[in-house]
């Protein structure tokens, strides 16, 4: 019995850490139930939308646990296995890991303005980053992206022109479409938590990269960036938390 006991409360306990973060994070009411809170909170939150679907089946746990709404009234067990899991998902809402702790090369590349056009494609070609990060004045203007950059070349070969002659006299700042740049990338401070990451690219399916600066500032140099080729580590990475 004690050992049932123990797993009901580690089970209540971490159902209520799931419920005070998601309405915390989220700024829900008290009034909601907890299967509206999950429902609602899935289009903001990924690790909710991963676990919508245990996440209301552990509200209807918590309910067949407990009497009558009084937590001190223990009427059932969990196994094992479900308390390991709704913790493991208690602890990834409540205290999610740091998108910046995931990055293994904080280094950014970045280039000015007026960087030549053939220097940023030897720079891809010779570092085998496809994103670099364009800034002038101190903030960043938008990013040099290799299959944009390749999209562009094709259209100049398309007129005509001389790709040799058009790369060696074009800055980088003069392909880039400034006013598109928030809606290809993305800039957050070093808070930033994988999940809140992954967030942006689901709500942004044309978003490529995301820019990790100190406050979340275009007028500051990046320390990190994250494309969607790392979305599958950062879930990796969630899986092993």
């Amino acid at each position: 019995m004690n050992k049932a006991q123990t797993n009901a409360r580690k089970f209540i306990n971490a159902y209520n850490t799931i419920d005070y973060a998601i309405r915390t994070q989220h700024n829900f009411k008290r009034s909601m139930s907890f299967s509206e809170v999950v429902r609602k909170a899935v289009s903001l939150n990924y690790i909710v939308r991963k676990y919508e679907d245990d996440l209301v089946d552990f509200g209807r746990l918590r309910n067949a646990i407990i009497h009558s709404g009084n937590n001190d009234y223990i009427i059932a067990e969990p196994h094992d296995d479900v308390v390991q899991k709704i913790q493991h998902i208690a602890e990834l809402i409540s205290t999610p890991p740091k998108a910046i702790d995931a990055i293994n090369d904080k280094n950014v590349l970045c280039v000015q303005n007026d960087v030549k056009l053939r220097d940023v494609i030897q720079l891809i070609a010779v570092s085998e980053f496809s994103n670099i990060p364009v800034y002038k004045d101190g903030g960043l203007i938008g990013v040099a992206n290799g299959q944009r950059i390749l999209d562009e070349l094709g259209k100049k070969i398309a007129d005509n022109i001389s790709i040799d002659k058009y790369i060696s006299i074009t800055n980088i700042e003069d392909i880039l479409n400034v006013t598109n740049t928030l809606k290809y990338y993305d800039v957050v401070s070093k808070e930033v938590s994988i999940e809140q990451v992954l967030s942006l690219f689901n709500k942004n399916r044309k978003l490529i990269a995301v820019l990790i600066t100190k406050n979340g500032s275009l007028n500051e140099a990046p320390i990190g960036i994250i494309t969607t080729a790392d979305i599958l580590t950062l879930n990796q990475i969630l899986e092993n938390y």
